[in-house]
């Protein structure tokens, strides 16, 4: 089952855009591989391509790139600010819709092993994927950059590879992982020295008793004749971007110098903003699409435009392939609802778009409106149901070692049951709700929309029988008799298809 994956691929290449196009049309040429940014900067000569793309390609993909890196770029004759050891520097793979860090981590170790294989470019794996414990943290592997690893590789066996043994001579090596998302955020200072920049980063990182999961380093924009405090932040929920900015700014003021924007480099998660104005952060040239979201959306926008509907699907279908308990078959009935729902908004759109139906505009209006209204609320109860599964069986899992965490787990359970009952009784009564609409559109509604109305009344009946089925099923679970004998009298009345108005 195809999932997406993210791969952000950092390439030794900042200031020829030709050679940064040539590798991103590279990648691309696999088909199911989408680019959603690129990244230059000249000062740290560098650049980032964020990519995604299915589990089945993306890892064709950064190979296609590795390998158009190997033609172009000759560390060599390299110089930037950035620490770098390979042409293509680091390619990590990140989860996406439908995918695990697991995946990922496969994904990282074929990618790595081909890299050798195919180019004869030595790969050491880091992050999730790393073997060794201290190949997880990137630095430790970029210790010497290019020309100090080169040196010392066939000299110190614990700097050997995981894939391959010398250095390319002209591409160097390259580092492939997979790890949760990343955010590359720099804040620039009003000043020019370095040694500002440089103790700065070292108050805000972890490494020196900083903030957590906060990498950082103090580099010259020769261009902008800046000092610049490059961050990775690499848990954004345990250090988000305002408590990193507002750290280096107090830091800096400290040292008498004000902060005179930011940038983020590449993508960032749309949860990652909350909390904080975009215009306090400071952040340059922000534009919406900045958002991994908003990005990742105009992309499937675009594909679906082009016809291919399938792409948006995937996701959720990939999650309810895998091999885990949730999302399941209430999650499923939900989303049947609101299909059926949306369908009907359809038929309802087309029909009031006829002025022979004028007599009905009204009451095609109205139910058009309570359509999405259903539509919305069911697409809620998709998330919720698998909600109060997991719910359920977090409590199963309680400590029971005593008497007390007994009764507590006991206590937790029940409660955790009755909620796997009553979202999927409430999807039901939401469903019931659009099969009367559905049918009440039957004779207000252009002939050429019938077939779609079935559909539509189809779908419905599937969503209200395979959410009471799971109400019927998770109300076995529960002790409280006089609370099951209130749900069954109701189940009676909404278990029959003819009490569908």
């Amino acid at each position: 089952m195809q999932t997406l994956v993210e791969c952000v691929p950092n390439f030794s290449e900042g200031r020829d855009a030709r050679i940064v196009d040539a590798i991103a049309q590279a990648a691309l040429s696999h088909g199911h591989v989408w680019l959603l940014d690129r990244h230059l900067d000249a000062d740290h000569n560098r650049s980032v391509l964020t990519l995604v793309g299915t589990r089945e390609r993306i890892g064709e993909a950064a190979l296609a790139a590795i390998g158009k890196a190997v033609e172009l770029i000759d560390l060599r004759e390299h110089q930037g600010e950035h620490p770098r050891i390979g042409a293509t520097d680091v390619v990590p793979f990140v989860p996406l819709s439908g995918a695990t860090l697991e995946d990922c981590v496969r994904i990282a170790e074929w990618v790595a092993e081909q890299a050798w294989l195919r180019f004869k470019i030595p790969t050491y794996l880091y992050e999730a994927a790393a073997r060794r414990p201290e190949r997880r943290h990137l630095e430790n592997i970029r210790i010497g950059q290019f020309e100090g690893l080169r040196d010392e590789v066939h000299a110190n066996p614990k700097r050997l590879p995981d894939f391959g043994s010398t250095l390319h001579p002209t591409a160097g090596a390259t580092v492939v992982g997979a790890r949760q998302f990343l955010i590359a955020f720099n804040v620039n200072l009003s000043t020019p020295d370095v040694a500002v920049a440089k103790a700065i980063a070292r108050k805000v990182r972890a490494s020196s008793g900083g903030l957590p999961c906060v990498k950082a380093m103090g580099v010259k924009l020769k261009a902008r004749n800046l000092a610049q405090v490059s961050m990775n932040l690499t848990d954004f929920e345990t250090t988000p971007v305002y408590s990193a900015f507002h750290a280096v700014k107090e830091a800096a003021a400290q040292q008498g110098v004000e902060i005179v924007g930011s940038e983020i480099v590449g993508l960032i998660p749309r949860r990652a903003l909350e909390g904080a104005a975009v215009g306090d952060l400071q952040v340059e040239n922000f534009h919406p699409d900045l958002v991994v979201e908003n990005r990742l959306a105009s992309v499937l926008k675009g594909q679906q435009e082009a016809g291919s509907l399938r792409l948006l699907a995937e996701g959720f279908v990939a999650a309810v392939a895998a091999p885990g308990p949730t999302p399941g078959g209430g999650s499923v009935a939900a989303l049947a609802g609101s299909l059926a729902a949306a369908l009907g908004e359809m038929v309802c759109g087309v029909t009031l778009k006829r002025k022979s139906f004028h007599e009905h505009f009204h009451r095609l209006a109205e139910a058009r409106t309570q359509l999405a209204d259903l539509r919305e609320e069911l697409l809620d109860r998709i998330d919720r149901d698998s909600e109060s599964y997991q719910g359920y069986l977090n409590a199963i899992r309680l400590p029971k070692e005593t008497t007390a965490e007994q009764a507590e787990c006991a206590g937790a359970i029940e409660a955790a049951g009755k909620e796997t009952v009553t979202v999927p009784l409430e999807t039901t009564e939401l469903v019931v709700e659009v099969e009367r609409l559905l049918k009440s559109l039957r004779a207000i509604t252009i002939p050429q929309a019938a077939s779609d109305l079935s559909v539509a009344l189809m779908m419905a009946e599937a969503g209200r029988q395979g959410s009471l089925e799971n109400v019927r099923t998770n109300l076995s679970a529960i002790q409280d008799r006089d609370w099951v004998a209130l749900l069954e009298q109701k189940l009676k009345s909404l278990a029959d298809s003819d009490s569908v108005a």
